[in-house]
C-alpha cells in the first residue's frame, strides 16, 4: 500500500468522480484509476461502485477513516520536516566544557539569540566525555569539548578541531614548585593533586599520562568547577593540572601561581619521565562536534559557524612564543 494510492482513493471518495479526482490531483484519469485498482488488488476488495457517480462500497467505507488518518499523519510529518529545514525548530541544545563556556561562548550565544530569536537555546556545562555521550544519545545537538576519539571516530560524527592548548600546573603562590620556571615531571608526581570528576576528559588524560610512566596519580580531591579548583589550590600544597584556557582568571590572582610542564628533549640517557615531558600528549585538543545529519538544519549549522568564527585558533607553538 503506497501513499499515492491512498491519496487517489481519498480524492475519488471526496469528489465522487474519477475525472474530478484526476483534475484535483493534477494527473490523468487513467493514473487515478490505476492507483485505485492497485489499492483494491492489495486489500482484496472493491472500494467503489463504478457507476455514473463513484460511490464507496462497504470495503471503501471501512477504509475511508483510516486513509484520512494516514494521509493527515503524513501531512503533519511533512510540515514538521519542512519547518525543521527552514529553521523553525523549538530549541537548540549545546553541551560545552567549562573553560569554553566561560571564555568563548558568551558572544556566540548573544549573536545566535539575535539571529534566531524564536529558537530556545539551552547550554549545559559538562565534562568532555559526558558531553560526547549525550550528543551520541541524541540529547544535545552540538558539543564543544576535549576530543575523545572513542566517541568522535564514529562515521556519523562531524568533528572540527578548534585549537590545541598546553596543560599547565596551578598551585598556590607560595608552593615549593614555584621555584621552577617549568615544572619537571619528576617533581610534579610528588605532590597530591586536585582532579576533575569522572566523566571529564582532563581526569582521563592525567590518569593516562601517569599510567604511561608507571607513576601513581595521588588524587586526593575531585571537583567539577574552576572556582573550586582555585579555592582549594590556594590553601596549601595541592596542585592541579589544567588546560591553558581554564587558567585565564587564575592569572590575575596573586594568591595563585601557574607554571608550564617542562618540555625536555629526550635522548638515550634520559629517563622515561623526561621522555614523557616532551610528549605532545601534554596538550589537549578542543573540538566542535555534531552529527552530519544535524548540519542540514539551519540553526545548528549557524551555531556551528558562529563558534568557528569566534573561538580563536591557537596552538602550542604560538602560546610558547607569546610566553603564555
Amino acid at each position: 500500500m503506497r501513499l499515492e494510492q491512498l491519496q487517489a482513493f481519498l480524492s475519488v471518495a471526496e469528489t465522487g468522480s474519477f475525472q474530478q479526482a484526476a483534475r484535483k490531483c493534477g494527473v490523468t484519469q487513467s493514473t487515478i484509476s490505476r492507483q485505485v485498482q492497485g489499492l483494491e488488488a492489495e486489500v482484496g476488495l472493491s472500494l467503489f461502485h463504478r457507476t455514473a457517480h463513484a460511490k464507496l462500497t462497504v470495503g471503501g467505507e471501512r477504509l475511508l477513516p483510516h486513509a484520512r488518518k494516514i494521509c493527515q499523519t503524513w501531512r503533519n510529518a511533512a510540515e514538521e520536516l519542512g519547518d525543521l529545514l527552514s529553521g523553525k525548530q523549538p530549541e537548540l541544545c549545546v553541551a560545552a566544557i567549562h573553560s569554553v563556556c566561560g571564555a568563548y561562548l558568551p558572544p556566540v550565544l548573544q549573536k545566535f539569540c539575535r539571529d534566531y530569536p524564536n529558537v530556545q537555546l539551552r547550554v549545559t556545562s559538562l565534562g568532555s566525555d559526558r558531553a560526547l555521550k549525550v550528543l551520541k544519545d541524541g540529547l544535545v545537538d552540538i558539543a564543544v569539548v576535549m576530543n575523545n576519539r572513542y566517541f568522535t571516530q564514529a562515521p556519523e560524527m562531524l568533528v572540527e578541531v578548534l585549537y590545541n592548548e598546553p596543560i599547565e600546573v596551578l598551585m598556590a603562590a607560595g608552593h615549593p614548585l614555584t621555584k621552577y620556571d617549568r615544572v619537571p615531571l619528576a617533581e610534579l608526581i610528588c605532590y597530591p593533586q586536585v582532579v576533575f570528576k569522572d566523566g571529564y576528559g582532563m581526569q582521563r588524560m592525567v590518569q593516562e599520562q601517569f599510567g604511561r610512566i608507571g607513576a601513581k596519580l595521588h588524587a586526593v580531591l575531585e571537583l567539577n568547577t574552576l572556582d573550586a579548583f582555585r579555592g582549594v589550590v590556594r590553601q596549601g600544597e595541592l596542585i592541579a593540572l589544567l588546560p591553558h584556557s581554564a587558567l585565564v582568571e587564575a592569572k590575575g590572582d596573586r594568591t595563585l601561581a601557574i607554571r608550564p610542564i617542562a618540555q625536555e628533549r629526550s635522548n638515550s640517557k634520559v629517563s622515561t619521565i623526561a621522555q614523557l615531558a616532551a610528549d605532545p600528549a601534554w596538550t589537549r585538543e578542543v573540538v566542535l562536534v555534531t552529527t552530519h545529519d544535524r548540519m542540514q538544519i539551519p540553526p545548528i549549522a549557524h551555531f556551528w559557524n558562529l563558534v568557528r568564527e569566534s573561538v580563536p585558533p591557537f596552538d602550542v607553538i604560538q602560546l610558547e612564543k607569546s610566553g603564555s
